[in-house]
């Protein structure tokens, strides 16, 4: 497995024959994640591989594999662990068509057009001769493509380019070896499979790009790492002396008593190996820095292009650059638990995923192919029984379209029917929303953005109404204990007291309290309310630390603190209460800032008809002050509700007709993410594994919530433009082919141009560019 380093056994290879478009990619794909225990799929047309990657513990089943690629009418076989299977690049295929097609086409041209040699019977059995070698080596993909769809009760534009270059030649063999006479249509045989190759080998070329951002992530991580050695001499068990080096300080001799360092694939590592990086080193895996301060460039996962600084403790993450000074790490994640390797299956699960706006594209590309060729045998039989008619109407229109050449007598019903196979396009509509949906996950993730799927970039564009979490999202989440104020005992005994109840928790309330004392004291029955606070028995009584509002429900008499609680609760403060049994016993005020950038956000979200709300479980007071700081109207402002409560907030305001984002750090706001129509969760790569949030913001910030809304506005408008496009293509090509006013080799060119420019269009969202202050004005390049 590329990029992440896995073993071996935690992804698949396969090769995969028969692939001629974007669009068998993206069946192949989904055939394969139709197969129990498939995790992810990525297929790379360019390359003819599959790359499977199985869930944890899943049966890895390789027959199931290539037999899901078969029923989608594709061949398959597993790549040896070394990788030699024989193939390099599938755009190579496609070249040879080119230089075999193009040269006889180019051949063919000049005799006729150029020499004048149409009639001359030597030519025409040499034209013979070369347009069939050229249906027989070039073709043969088209061929091979239209028969392995057709066993399975399916057709595709293999088929159209198949029955259509056939139509053509086998007309003009017949004319030739009967001696009917007339114009032959060999040149245009060939140009058919010329052309269409063409367009298949740019479409090659142009899709690799909408794939770019995967590919740098596959090759982030290196192939080897520099593991350092442990002494054998001291009999020690490696694994217990080093478990735990991520909460211990590791002097610096400890390390270098570790002398010698060697060279190993990163494939052989695993949790607590310690592992050397030198200036410029990429981190091989995720893992704990031991020794060593250096800054680290994170760039290529959070989007973040300010280095960050590591110490011992700071968390390290694979695919990262160490800049500057020597670091010791220890594993603590390898494969595919890494954070990188989450970062590229959520890209790989976004760009073959499906929106459901892709359905009415699905729905009549099912129907297509036959319906084409219904439409051409019977503009045969119309051609062919009755030209008269067909001319009348050919004439009539004329004036208002174009002059064009028109075949005579037997010829007319072949080559136009012919024409109106190759012009139909099933691939434009099929590529219309997969293309977008890839480019525009590619996007984001450049800009630290992870979008779980192309549903989840479909609801993003629709959203009306953002609800923010206050701790850790409009908050910098790292709180302090700003005021101290005791009922009864001393400061000392009441914040000795409240930091026993709190360290054991990992809520950043919590945890600003634990540091208000160091001393301990015993407590029993430790338990933590989620939404509310801690609580213990402390001797005989029962100790409580909490919010107010819990507090208050369980008894607690609060009227000895209500002047320090609307003092502090004004300037925005948290205010935690300490009780013992139903007695209050102490206050404290925990501050924590608005985080810079909040307010901008806000005012660009309400720049852009975004409704925006504040949601928290903190007192009213303090929620007020906070919003205000925030620039949010004081109405739209929720306090002192728990987790599950918020989830009812967003059903309300679905309930009203507003599609919502609910903006959350996923610790206690699973609920409020699950119920939202978009859930966005604030979180570093560390915290990937969240599984509830549709967008994960990997810089730890909410200013790209509007940049990430306007990537989906855009997304949506392109998929929309595609599927305009495709249809009236469609709409307008078939008619024409069928009415006589295209040629069969302008219909080739067409083909591949509605491809390419659906492709292309796509593509136009990797230089998409947000416009802060300008929600109009946000554009494509």
């Amino acid at each position: 497995m590329q990029g992440t380093n896995a073993a071996a056994s935690s992804a698949t290879e396969l090769l995969v024959a028969g692939m001629n478009c974007s669009n068998c990619a993206r069946h192949v794909a989904e055939a394969i994640q139709g197969v129990p225990g498939v995790r992810s799929a990525t297929v790379l047309l360019e390359a003819r591989r599959a790359t499977v990657r199985w869930q944890a513990h899943a049966d890895q089943n390789v027959p199931a594999l290539i037999a899901a690629v078969k029923s989608a009418g594709y061949e398959a076989k597993e790549i040896p662990a070394d990788g030699s299977d024989g193939s390099d690049v599938s755009q190579q295929g496609w070249q040879i068509n080119l230089w075999l097609g193009g040269a006889v086409t180019a051949a063919l041209m000049m005799g006729e057009w150029g020499l004048g040699l149409a009639s001359a019977p030597w030519f025409q059995w040499l034209s013979f001769a070369l347009a069939g070698a050229v249906q027989v080596f070039a073709g043969a993909q088209f061929y091979r493509g239209a028969w392995s769809q057709l066993k399975i009760g399916q057709s595709n534009m293999d088929t159209l380019v198949a029955l259509g270059s056939t139509t053509a030649l086998g007309y003009s063999a017949w004319a030739l070896l009967s001696g009917t006479g007339g114009h032959l249509y060999f040149m245009e045989a060939a140009a058919i499979i010329s052309l269409v190759s063409l367009g298949h080998w740019l479409e090659a070329r142009v899709s690799a790009q909408a794939s770019s951002a995967l590919k740098q992530l596959l090759r982030l991580a290196p192939m080897t790492a520099r593991k350092i050695q442990r002494p054998e001499a001291r009999g020690q068990n490696s694994e217990g002396q080093f478990s735990d080096l991520k909460t211990r300080t590791f002097s610096e001799t400890a390390i270098h008593n570790l002398q010698s360092e060697l060279e190993v694939s990163v494939a052989e590592l695993k949790p607590g190996d310690l592992i050397a990086l030198r200036p410029g080193d990429r981190v091989p895996v995720d893992g704990v820095v031991v020794e060593g301060d250096s800054a680290v460039d994170e760039a290529m996962l959070t989007g973040e292009s300010i280095p960050v600084d590591k110490r011992p403790g700071k968390e390290l993450f694979a695919g990262t650059v160490n800049l500057n000074g020597r670091l010791a790490m220890r594993v603590t994640a390898t494969g595919e638990s890494t954070a990188l390797a989450h970062i590229i299956a959520a890209v790989q699960r976004a760009q073959t995923s499906r929106a459901d706006i892709q359905r009415l594209g699905d729905r009549v590309s099912s129907v297509f192919v036959p319906a084409v060729v219904i439409v051409a045998l019977a503009t045969a039989l119309w051609w062919g029984l009755a030209p008269g008619s067909a001319g009348r109407v050919h004439g009539l229109l004329t004036p208002f379209l174009w002059h064009a050449m028109m075949p005579t007598g037997a010829a007319a019903a072949f080559i136009i029917a012919a024409a109106v196979l190759i012009v139909a396009c099933p691939c434009a509509m099929g590529l219309a929303t997969p293309a977008a949906i890839m480019a525009s996950a590619n996007a984001a993730a450049r800009r630290g953005i992870l979008v779980r799927d192309g549903v989840a970039l479909e609801k993003a564009g629709n959203v009306t109404a953002v609800v923010f979490d206050k701790t850790g999202t409009l908050t910098s989440g790292r709180p302090e204990v700003a005021e101290v104020f005791e009922i009864r005992n001393s400061k000392s005994e009441v914040r000795k007291l409240a930091a026993a109840l709190a360290r054991h928790s990992n809520h950043p309330i919590s945890q600003a309290v634990a540091k208000t004392s160091a001393e301990e004291i015993a407590t029993a029955d430790w338990q933590e309310i989620r939404g509310c606070g801690v609580q213990a028995k402390i001797q005989v009584s029962t100790a409580r630390l909490g919010s107010l509002h819990w507090l208050k429900e369980t008894g607690v008499d609060l009227a000895p603190g209500e002047k320090f609680i609307a003092e502090w609760a004004g300037e925005g403060a948290t205010i935690v209460g300490l009780a013992v049994d139903q007695s209050l016993a102490g206050l404290f005020a925990v501050k924590d800032t608005v985080k810079p950038g909040a307010r901008d956000v806000v005012a660009e979200l309400q720049r852009q008809n975004v409704k925006t709300f504040l949601l928290t479980g903190d007192q009213t007071l303090t929620a007020a002050g906070i919003a205000r700081e925030a620039g949010i109207e004081a109405q739209n402002v929720t306090a002192e509700v728990g987790p599950d409560q918020k989830a009812d907030f967003v059903r309300k305001l679905q309930a009203q007709g507003e599609r919502v984002a609910f903006v959350g750090d996923g610790l206690n706001d699973a609920p409020a993410l699950e119920q939202a129509d978009l859930g966005i969760a604030v979180s570093r790569a560390s915290d990937l594994a969240r599984e509830t949030a549709d967008i994960i913001l990997l810089k730890s910030e909410i200013e790209t919530v509007p940049e990430a809304l306007g990537l989906a506005r855009a997304t949506l408008r392109t998929i929309k433009q595609n599927l305009f496009w495709a249809f009236f293509y469609n709409a307008l090509g078939v008619p024409l082919a069928a009415l006589g006013f295209i040629s069969p080799i302008l219909c080739a060119a067409a083909m591949g141009a509605s491809d390419l420019i659906v492709i292309g269009n796509a593509l136009r969202l990797l230089r998409w560019r947000y416009r802060s202050g300008h929600p109009n004005r946000q554009r494509i390049g």
